[in-house]
């Protein structure tokens, strides 16, 4: 037995000692404090005493027991809690030898508001903290905007604000096309226009039938009346009902509320794809990727996906899945306990539920493929970047930097990572410039000068790297850092390296070519002569990506820095006018400008501002008028 097996070893035993036979979570820890596995038992010392009988433990185990170097527990009233419990903390610590759920954004729902003698139906996002009616989830904010334009032709209710709709005199746009009834200025009165609501909440909780059916009575009716636009605009109403499900593609009446997950596994990587069914209506699917060891089963990944995909979201009564969980008893208790009510977990074997877990089932495979062979492209270019530039060894991480200011002003850096799997968007990072706010002969840096910007970005960014990861183990350490930038930038970068004792990370720089023609680009190189590539080469044309990704990040990085300091330079130079009366006024107008345009009068309605400060404010915007 090797020594790191035994200290791992003698760690569990030292733990078991006073280990509690209750419910609970156990977290594995090594030697830096970094959780190495959650688990969740029914007897926290039965189940830790089975890692102490190394024969039956496969090699993931063996090695993950061997880099325990601490254990804690936290015991729980009942299994199921534990349950909850371990799908959190799995979530929220991401531990290198659990299945971790990646990309688990929020996803967008449709609101008919409460609280209003006339609702709005729009997109919401985010806790359902507003009042009114929920529907969805969609897969999609796409999915989302296209149903609720859809739904304003079929149902023309109001979109608009609060505050907006308060203050209207005239019917808006919307009205003019047909997409709002205009209650604000009374075109519709408070009972036709909650009819509206009524049919538009049927409509979102699956009763499209009736609806549509009731819709071609009214047009029948306004027919043979021979009111010819009204029946025309009820034609309209069931077109657009009828585009809504045609592009939703299969609904299933008999389904109702349900979410179908299929798994596929395929070279040591999983798919799994959801689809969401709400009131016999497809509300649109999403593919995730969790992360997992090789050797791990469909059915195990499946049942830690559905903990953690549903640790904080409401589950629908009913779950179809495509392979066997593993407890899943215990599984649909937990769920229950978070959607309050009963929720089952269906393995269908025929009929229409067993048709859409296959469907689901070959999407989960095709994405899968799809992203196999983008992984495989993305290799491909990698290792023509690494032939190119003759680099020791294909890159597992670049890093690509660029500046982005007006006559260096609002200056900020940008920099970018890539790698097998592509754009690494939350290893992204921003630089706002620090030392252009001081002269040059105080350390600054001058306006426009690009090489002093990217001495500073580089130096933060490497001083930071040396003291957080110097052993170079987290994975954070790029092998190729490309500048935005000809030969004057490559010996800035080449500098900061040398002071900074960088010595193992390759450098280039890309400068574009006369006219600033994609093409012509100067490949700079450390201690050689500057290199171009054919014009459809695979190489350059990775470069290329990967250049203009970082001007994209850097643009709008700087557009945004260049925004907050607008509405700063406006506002907080007024006397007397400070945080909160500065959120009045934004809030009142909508943005700095508005205040810069607003009269006399208008300003002084404003909650805070008395006539003294609204004649200060008035005469700083209009001192040369």
């Amino acid at each position: 037995m090797n020594k790191p097996l035994a200290a791992g070893l003698e760690t569990l035993r030292r733990a078991l000692a006073t280990m509690p036979e209750s419910p609970g979570v156990y977290r594995m820890l090594d030697a830096a404090g970094d959780p190495l596995y959650v688990g969740k038992a029914k007897n926290l010392k039965k189940r830790v005493t089975s890692y102490a009988n190394v024969g039956a433990l496969s090699h993931r185990l063996q090695r993950m027991v061997a880099g325990t170097a601490s254990l804690e527990v936290v015991t729980t009233k009942s299994e199921v809690e534990a349950l909850l419990l371990e799908s959190n903390l799995i979530k929220r610590l991401k531990p290198h030898y659990n299945i971790v759920l990646r990309d688990d954004k929020s996803f967008p729902y449709i609101l008919i508001t409460g609280g209003h003698a006339y609702a709005r139906i729009t997109k919401y996002r985010g806790a359902k903290s507003a009042a009114g009616e929920y529907f969805g989830p969609f897969a999609s904010a796409g999915a989302v905007n296209q149903t609720v334009n859809a739904l304003h032709r079929a149902f023309p209710l109001r979109s608009c604000s609060d505050s907006i709709f308060a203050g209207r005199t005239r019917p808006c746009l919307q009205h003019q096309i047909k997409r709002c009834a205009a209650p604000c200025v009374g075109r519709i009165g408070e009972s036709a226009y909650a009819t509206l609501v009524d049919e538009a909440r049927e409509f979102l909780s699956g009763r499209s039938q009736h609806i549509k059916a009731r819709l071609t009575e009214r047009m029948t009716a306004a027919s043979e009346a021979l009111e010819f636009e009204t029946a025309a605009a009820y034609r309209d109403r069931i077109r657009a009902l009828a585009h809504i499900q045609a592009r939703q593609g299969i609904n299933l009446h008999s389904l109702q509320d349900a979410d179908v997950a299929a798994i596929h596994q395929s070279g040591g990587q999983s798919c799994v794809q959801i689809f969401f069914f709400r009131g016999g209506q497809n509300f649109g699917n999403r593919a995730y990727y969790p992360r997992h060891q090789k050797e791990v089963g469909g059915g195990e990944v499946l049942r830690a996906f559905i903990g953690q995909f549903y640790n904080n979201r409401t589950p629908p009564s009913l779950l179809l899945v495509n392979r066997t969980i593993e407890e899943r008893e215990l599984v649909e208790e937990a769920l229950s306990l978070r959607a309050e009510r009963r929720v089952r977990i269906h393995r269908p074997s025929r009929g229409d539920k067993s048709s859409m877990v296959v469907d689901a089932e070959r999407n989960a495979r095709e994405a899968l493929a799809r992203r196999f062979s983008e992984s495989a492209a993305q290799r491909k270019m990698l290792e023509a970047l690494a032939d190119k530039l003759e680099l020791d060894g294909v890159p597992e991480r670049i890093e690509v930097y660029d500046n982005s200011h007006i006559s260096g002003t609002d200056a900020v850096g940008a920099m970018i990572a890539a790698g097998p799997e592509g754009f690494i968007k939350k290893a992204y990072r921003k630089f706002n410039i620090r030392s252009d706010a001081a002269p040059p002969e105080e350390g600054g840096i001058s306006a426009g000068d690009d090489y002093g910007m990217m001495r500073e970005v580089l130096t933060r960014r490497f001083s930071r790297l040396l003291k957080e990861d110097p052993e170079r183990a987290q994975g954070a350490w790029p092998d190729l850092v490309l500048i935005d930038g000809g030969a004057g930038q490559l010996g800035a970068a080449r500098d900061i390296f040398a002071e900074l004792g960088v010595g193992d990370v390759a450098l280039a720089a890309v400068a574009k070519g006369p006219d600033r023609n994609a093409g012509l680009e100067r490949i700079f190189l450390p201690e050689r002569q500057p290199i171009s590539l054919r014009r459809r080469d695979p190489a350059l044309y990775f470069i290329q990506r990967l250049r203009d990704e970082a001007h994209r990040f850097a643009i709008g990085t700087h557009r945004a820095r260049r925004a907050r300091g607008a509405a700063r330079s406006q506002l907080d130079t007024i006397q007397g006018v400070g945080p909160s009366r500065k959120k009045a006024l934004l809030h009142h107008f909508g943005s700095a400008r508005g205040v810069s345009q607003a009269g006399l009068a208008d300003l002084e309605r404003v909650h805070g501002i008395s006539g003294a400060l609204a004649r200060s404010i008035y005469d700083h915007f209009h001192a040369n008028a």
